[in-house]
């Protein structure tokens, strides 16, 4: 169903009307994000140096992580989606408090939801997990932050202004990165940022139960989390703007503001605290929330706006079930799928084509998946 674009003329009263609905931007932009997780960044990657094409090969080339410092569009993926998590949070907490649930009841039903994901995340991360040997259980995950960032950030955003929000995020991150450049580490003394140096893997050393990542450290322990919250909480502004009594151009120029004020902050700040993901730096948090607030705008503006929707419904497919594709392609072998249903066709092909061939094939398969769920209308939600 196409929604009506939203006009200038953007009264108070439809404050209530967008609390007690979606906007098909925020659903399709998670579904771009979860695209890139679920086999189209595979997909993408794989295609480098097979084409012959300049512009190929630099787009397949963002679709890996850098070693240590420096910035690749690959590791805006989960920034992003933390983001969009904050987003919707405002947009899930207003409806609560519109039905006249209490606060003390978000507060719960965030709490139980924070539970779920950090129990998922374990399995997810360790999976088959040894629950007799919990020294080699890796307790940090993808999943397990979503969990804690939403549930922290819910208490704060029904707690604290607009205003107070911003400047706790931005506080935040300057004493991550003042606590990185002046607490020494045993061992490396103070402002050491290098992989064995940093006070994050000495921290997560310390004190993070379990099995780290990459031994020394892990990039989604302890330390980190706190960076992480701020990308929520930065969503939650977005929200807010978007639910707004504001004109629509109004909402684009603050967005926008927002936006290319991250972008900008991020760039003058990696000169003394490199972008880093592994360290979740605050450079990196600022360029990150600062691309989310452009993207998110830029979709909110064909989408809703315009009510140019037919193009994302691919996405959307996707976005209404991110947490099952999640957990999906990391039980369910699409790839093999994939090879068993598609290679008599690939396999006539340039044989360094058919792991190619053979992603594209388990995407298609994820997508149909997600499609027949949507058809019959199971979205599964924590």
């Amino acid at each position: 169903m196409e929604a009506t674009p939203l006009t200038e003329e953007t009264k108070p009263a439809e404050k209530q009307t967008i609390v007690s609905s979606r906007l098909a931007s925020i659903d399709a932009l998670r579904g771009f994000d979860m695209l890139m997780i679920s086999g189209g960044g595979a997909f993408i990657f794989l295609l480098g140096g097979k084409t012959g094409i300049l512009f190929i090969d630099a787009v397949a080339a963002q679709f890996e992580h850098p070693e240590w410092n420096g910035f690749t569009f690959f590791d805006f993926i989960f920034p992003l989606f933390l983001f969009l998590a904050g987003t919707s949070l405002a947009f899930s907490v207003s409806r609560g408090l519109a039905k006249g649930m209490q606060q003390s009841e978000i507060i719960k039903k965030t709490f139980v939801r924070m539970l779920v994901l950090i129990v998922l995340g374990i399995l997810d991360k360790n999976a088959p997990i040894d629950i007799f040997d919990p020294a080699n259980i890796r307790y940090g995950s993808v999943l397990g932050r979503i969990g804690l960032a939403t549930f922290v950030v819910a208490i704060i955003y029904m707690n604290v202004k607009w205003e107070q929000r911003l400047y706790l995020a931005v506080g935040t991150l300057l004493l991550y990165y003042l606590a990185l450049i002046i607490i020494p580490v045993p061992g490396y003394g103070s402002g050491d940022l290098s992989f064995e140096g940093n006070l994050v893997g000495w921290f997560d050393r310390s004190f993070m139960p379990g099995k780290l990542k990459q031994g020394s450290y892990d990039e989604l322990a302890l330390l980190t989390q706190f960076p992480a919250i701020c990308l929520t909480l930065f969503g939650s502004l977005a929200g807010d703007i978007l639910l707004g009594s504001i004109t629509v151009n109004q909402k684009l120029k603050r967005m926008l503001l927002l936006g290319f004020s991250g972008i900008a902050l991020g760039l003058v700040w990696n000169t003394v605290f490199p972008i880093n993901k592994h360290l979740w730096s605050s450079s990196f948090i600022m360029l990150t929330a600062g691309m989310a607030f452009v993207m998110l705008t830029l979709f909110y503006w064909i989408i809703d706006v315009k009510g140019y929707q037919r193009w994302s419904f691919f996405f959307r497919v996707i976005g209404l079930n991110s947490l099952v594709i999640y957990m999906a392609v990391r039980f369910v072998n699409f790839n093999s799928s994939s090879k068993l249903l598609f290679e008599g066709f690939y396999k006539y092909a340039p044989e360094d084509w058919h792991e190619v061939y053979n992603a594209l094939g388990g995407f298609v398969l994820v997508w149909l998946f997600l499609y027949f769920l949507y058809r019959n209308k199971i979205f599964v939600k924590v």
